[in-house]
């Protein structure tokens, strides 16, 4: 990519778009474009084609998406894989339409079966059946990879797929319904940490309330209380995290430096040309929710319902690819947390 080349973000207003905009400014590209979902719904087909076709862009981050924790995965089944694939279909084939020089799309590891061997190599997909609870927006992420590698082989084009593994940062989604584990277990700390200083007008700010008593309804529906936070499941599936900015890193870096001629290439059929992102280690969730507690600062109990479901006990990606290509992550998850904790904390007011 040029500094000057014009580059569109799609859902660059999101967790991981928002990194990749700040990534790139921070690289000195000057044309960068975003549109807030308001502005540009990409499930319109016709609103999409159109938008290209007048923008004529030189790269495209294909970062838009419809996401979510367990509980919106396993709930909005049929909202996940419409909004997805349609957000895909339309993004994609646009772009090969207007004749953009090339196109990153951004998946997810839980494209990869529920059983998968450790730590799972690209070559895995496709090899066993999916976790049920995220089913449809896997079935979606992997029909986006197969779309790009269908272009390339058909039309020439130069459209890559990478697949990150749980990402968190700034801009990440908090809401207890949709967000994923971190930054569920990130609020439900802190909400309990006001709780336990009796800092309740900071609890009813947080929750968007006007009096500590339907805090409380709030509250005690999710688990949260001044001695305990009750957290999904047993604990012990374990997760990766990586944090955006390192993300978009390995996105840009991707984007410059690796081509579907460089992923297919010695291959008999043209298949997984997809790349991992990740860095190589995992956690389980009860050391999560141990490191977020200290963290926080707070001072109670954690305590675990089994009764719900813990989806998919590790996925764990394997990195090789990308590493063989010459990138790392740097920053590490501690370390990691605290900005995202204090990002938070900064600007929570903004939100309520």
């Amino acid at each position: 990519m040029k500094k000057d080349s014009k580059i569109f973000v799609a859902g660059g207003y999101g967790l991981t778009g928002s990194a990749i905009v700040r990534e790139l400014e921070n690289k000195g590209y000057t044309n960068i474009v975003r549109k807030a979902h308001k502005e540009l719904d990409l499930i319109n087909q016709k609103d999409t084609f159109e938008f290209f076709t007048r923008e004529k862009f030189d790269y495209v981050f294909l970062c838009a998406a419809k996401v979510g924790g367990i509980l919106a995965n396993n709930t909005y089944r049929a909202d996940f894989i419409y909004e997805n694939l349609s957000i895909q279909n339309n993004v994609i084939h646009a772009s090969y339409l207007t004749g953009v020089t090339k196109l990153l799309f951004l998946g997810t590891t839980c494209i990869y079966p529920k059983e998968s061997k450790q730590p799972i190599k690209e070559e895995y997909l496709l090899t066993d059946e999916l976790e049920y609870t995220n089913e449809p927006y896997a079935i979606a992420k992997i029909a986006g990879l197969k779309m790009c590698e269908s272009y390339n082989l058909q039309y020439g084009t130069n459209f890559i797929s990478v697949m990150p593994t749980g990402i968190y940062g700034e801009n990440d989604s908090f809401d207890f319904e949709n967000a994923h584990v971190l930054p569920t277990l990130v609020r439900k700390f802190h909400l309990a940490k006001l709780l336990e200083l009796e800092k309740y007008n900071e609890v009813c700010q947080d929750l968007g309330v006007e009096d500590i008593y339907n805090a409380n309804v709030i509250l005690e529906k999710i688990g949260i209380y001044k001695d305990k936070v009750t957290l999904w499941g047993s604990g012990n599936p374990r997760r990766e995290f990586m944090h955006s900015s390192d993300m978009a890193k390995a996105c840009i870096f991707v984007m410059d430096n690796i081509n579907f001629s460089d992923v297919s290439k010695n291959l008999k059929e043209v298949r997984n040309t997809h790349i991992n992102i990740g860095i190589g280690e995992d956690v389980s969730i009860k050391e999560l929710a141990l490191m977020i507690k200290e963290i926080v600062g707070f001072s109670g109990g954690i305590v675990f319902d089994s009764s719900k479901p813990d989806g998919t006990f590790r996925k764990l990606p394997d990195c090789s690819k990308l590493h063989s290509y010459g990138f790392k992550h740097t920053i590490e998850l501690k370390d990691g947390i605290e900005m995202m904790y204090e990002w938070y904390k900064s600007t929570k007011a903004k939100r309520c």
